[in-house]
């Protein structure tokens, strides 16, 4: 007489494993999807501020769309590590932000408004994403 065979997910290892590689893959996956979203609506909104304002006002946008890109990347790195390292975010990512607005505060040729607008372009990129995503879910 043979005993029935049991399936145990906590002994097998390599199951949490395939899972977190899985998770990690969607993670970086989702990353640059935001990455390459975030560069497109810079160059886009950028050329658009340019031909409807002035070249000075579009380099505004530029400075803060590049402290945004920036302020991305930390935060994914700071997610990217929650798990493993910590149990909390870091709050360094908030320097950047006040840095860029202390820059344009401080220099004539520099509006704020510009900065910070361009600073939220990571914020439409998100925004833009889950509306695409949600709007044209693709099949696997």
């Amino acid at each position: 007489m043979t005993l029935p065979e049991t399936t145990d997910t906590t002994a097998n290892p390599d199951s949490e494993s395939t899972e977190s590689d899985r998770s990690m893959t969607e993670f970086y996956q989702l990353q640059r999807n935001l990455f390459v979203m975030m560069l497109g609506l810079t160059i886009i909104i950028f050329v658009s501020v340019w031909l409807s304002y002035s070249f000075n006002t579009a380099l505004n946008y530029l400075l803060g769309a590049c402290a945004g890109l920036l302020y991305f990347r930390r935060l994914a790195r700071d997610i990217e590590g929650l798990g493993v390292r910590r149990m909390s975010l870091g709050r360094g990512r908030l320097v950047i932000f006040v840095g860029v607005i202390i820059i344009a505060t401080q220099l004539e040729r520099v509006a704020i408004l510009p900065v910070f607008l361009g600073f939220m372009t990571y914020k439409a990129a998100i925004i833009v994403y889950v509306v695409q995503t949600t709007l044209f879910p693709q099949r696997e």
